[in-house]
C-alpha cells in the first residue's frame, strides 16, 4: 500500500491529465491515454490487482471495451468501458466475488472521495522548508543573471538573426503563458475539480469494507437449517401464512404442507402454461401467416410485455419454494420435476416471444426497443437456466444473483462490439422496397449512419413532409436536415485534435470527403 503523498500526487497528476486531454474533446485516443494512467496507477498502488480470476476476467473485458471506444465510439461502448473499469478497480481494492457487492464498493468510494482525499493529506508527514537555504542560492545567481541580461540585449541589437530567433522564442513563451492562464477560467477550474473527483474515486480506497465483508459472508451452497418452530410461529410470515392455510402453516408438519402446496401449484401452473404454449405453437410457430399485419404492433408490444412479466414471476415463485429446507425434503423429487418442467415451458415461452419480435422486425424493420427486447430475452433465458442450476445443485439466491450479474457484464462487453445505429440503418435501408422506412427515426440515429443515408438519399428525397421538425428546429425537408447534420458534423471535427481521434469519425469523414474539402477551403 503506497503512502498518502504518492496517492495525492497521482490524483493531482491524473486531474491535470484529465483536464488536458478531455477539455473540449470527445472520447477517442484520449480515453486510451487516460486508461493507461489509471490502470498503471492501480497496478502500482495495488500490486495484487490481477491475482484473482475475477479481476483478470474484468480486466480483459475492460481492454476490449477500451478498444471499442476507439473503433466503434458508441454510447454503449463508453458505458461498458466505464462500468468494467470501476468494477475491475473495485475487485483490485477489495476482496469480492459478486459484481453487485463490488458495485457497492465502487459507489462507496465515490460517495466518500472527499473525506478520503483529506484523510490521505493528513497522512503526509510534512517537513519544514528551509527558506534561508533557498535565498542563499538565489543570491549567488543574481550577479551572473544580471551580466547575462546585459550581453543578451547587446547581441539582440547587434545581430538580426539572433534577434529573430529570440523574438520567435519570446512569442512561443507568450503563447504558452496565455494558454496556461486559460486554465484559470471558472469553467476550466470546475473541470479540473471534476477530474480530481473522477481520479480520486478510482485511486482512493475507502476505509470502510462494508460491501466486501458482506460479500464474504454469503454462501453459494444452500445449507440445511434447523427450524425453531416456536420462534418461527411468532414471525410475521407465519402469521400471514396461517391466514391462508390455517393450522397447516404451524407445527412440525409445516414443511410437508408447504411441499403439498408447491406440488399443487406447479401442477396447475404447468397445465395452464401448457395451454398457452400450445396456442403459441398454433398461432406463432405454425399459423402466423394467417395473422393480419395491422394487429402486429399490439401483438408484440402488449403480448410480449405481459409474457415476460409472467416469466419473471415464475422465477420468483420457484425461488420461494426452493428457498430453504424444502430442498432437503425426502419426497421432493416430484416437486423438482415440476419445477424443471415449469422452467422448460417458460423457456419455450421466451422463444415464442422471440418469434413475435422477429415477425415485427421482418415487417417494420429494426429499432432500439426491438433490439433491446432480444437482449432482454437472452438475459431471461440465462436467468431460467441459472434457476435450474440453483435447484439442481441446491444453491443459494446469492449464487443465482452473482452468476446472472456476470452474465450481464459479458453481454454488455460483447454488445459494445456492435454499432447498433449503423446496424439499424443498414438493415432498414436494405429492405426499403418492402418495409416502411421511418425517415425521422433514421435521421435521429448517430453520425455513423450519415454515409448510409448519403448512399440512400432517394429515401430522404421521397419524404413528403413539407416541414421537418427535429430538436425544436424547423427544416424545409428531410434532405435539408440531413445536409445540416453533415455540415454540423464536419464543422465539429475541425475543432477536435488528435486526442479525439476514433475509427468511426475517420470513416465518416472519408465518406463525406467532398463536402469536407468544400468546408476546409472556406
Amino acid at each position: 500500500m503506497k503512502t498518502g503523498s504518492a496517492k495525492i500526487l497521482l490524483i493531482i497528476s491524473g486531474a491535470i491529465l484529465f483536464n488536458s486531454i478531455f477539455w473540449n474533446e470527445k472520447f477517442g485516443v484520449n480515453t486510451i491515454v487516460f486508461d493507461i494512467f489509471i490502470c498503471g496507477s492501480v497496478f502500482w498502488i495495488f500490486p495484487y490487482s490481477l491475482k484473482s480470476s475475477s479481476s483478470k476476467l474484468l480486466f480483459a473485458g475492460h481492454l476490449l471495451t477500451a478498444a471499442m471506444v476507439v473503433f466503434q465510439n458508441t454510447l454503449l461502448s463508453k458505458l461498458s468501458f466505464s462500468i468494467t473499469l470501476l468494477l475491475f478497480i473495485s475487485f483490485s481494492q477489495y476482496i469480492h466475488l459478486s459484481v453487485w457487492y463490488a458495485g457497492g464498493s465502487a459507489l462507496l468510494n465515490y460517495i466518500l472521495v472527499i473525506p478520503n482525499f483529506f484523510y490521505e493529506i493528513k497522512t503526509i508527514h510534512g517537513r519544514k522548508i528551509n527558506l534561508s537555504l533557498w535565498t542563499r542560492h538565489l543570491r549567488k545567481l543574481f550577479i551572473p543573471l544580471a551580466i547575462l541580461s546585459i550581453f543578451f540585449i547587446i547581441y539582440l541589437l547587434a545581430n538580426k538573426v539572433f534577434s529573430g530567433i529570440a523574438s520567435n522564442i519570446a512569442y512561443k513563451i507568450y503563447s504558452w503563458i496565455t494558454h496556461f492562464f486559460d486554465w484559470f477560467s471558472p469553467e476550466r477550474i470546475g473541470f479540473f475539480l471534476m477530474g480530481i473527483l473522477v481520479v480520486g474515486g478510482v485511486i482512493l480506497r475507502s476505509r470502510s469494507t462494508y460491501f466486501s465483508d458482506a460479500d464474504l459472508k454469503q454462501q453459494n451452497d444452500l445449507a440445511r437449517k434447523k427450524i425453531h418452530f416456536k420462534k418461527w410461529s411468532e414471525s410475521p410470515f407465519a402469521d400471514l401464512l396461517s391466514l391462508i392455510t390455517g393450522k397447516a402453516a404451524r407445527g412440525i408438519l409445516a414443511l410437508k404442507n408447504e411441499f403439498t402446496t408447491g406440488i399443487i401449484s406447479l401442477i396447475l401452473l404447468n397445465s395452464l402454461l401448457l395451454l398457452v404454449n400450445i396456442i403459441d405453437i398454433e398461432y406463432v410457430w405454425l399459423g402466423y401467416t394467417s395473422k393480419r399485419n395491422s394487429d402486429l404492433s399490439a401483438y408484440v408490444h402488449e403480448g410480449a410485455g405481459l409474457l415476460i412479466l409472467s416469466i419473471v414471476l415464475s422465477m420468483l415463485l420457484l425461488l420461494f419454494f426452493f428457498r430453504g429446507n424444502l430442498n432437503y425434503y425426502k419426497k421432493n423429487k416430484w416437486l423438482r420435476y415440476g419445477a424443471y418442467l415449469w422452467i422448460f415451458q417458460n423457456s419455450f415461452l421466451v422463444c415464442s416471444v422471440f418469434m413475435r419480435d422477429y415477425y415485427y422486425i421482418s415487417h417494420y424493420g429494426l429499432a432500439y426497443k426491438r433490439i433491446g427486447l432480444l437482449f432482454f430475452l437472452i438475459m431471461v433465458l440465462a436467468g431460467l437456466f441459472t434457476v435450474f442450476l440453483k435447484i439442481y445443485y441446491t444453491k443459494t439466491t446469492y449464487y443465482l444473483l452473482r452468476i446472472n450479474a456476470w452474465v450481464t457484464i459479458l453481454v454488455l462487453v460483447f454488445a459494445s462490439f456492435v454499432n447498433f445505429d449503423e446496424t439499424i440503418a443498414e438493415y432498414n435501408l436494405a429492405r426499403k422496397s418492402f418495409i416502411p422506412v421511418d425517415v425521422p427515426f433514421l435521421l435521429s440515429l448517430s453520425d455513423k449512419t450519415l454515409p448510409l443515408l448519403q448512399e440512400n438519399r432517394d429515401v430522404l428525397e421521397a419524404d413528403t413532409a413539407d416541414k421537418f421538425f427535429y430538436g425544436g428546429n424547423n427544416f424545409n425537408s428531410a434532405v435539408d436536415f440531413f445536409d445540416f447534420r453533415k455540415k454540423s458534423f464536419l464543422e465539429k471535427q475541425q475543432h477536435y485534435t488528435w486526442l479525439s481521434w476514433n475509427a468511426t469519425d475517420e470513416y465518416i469523414k472519408k465518406a463525406l470527403f467532398p463536402l469536407a474539402q468544400t468546408l476546409s477551403s472556406k
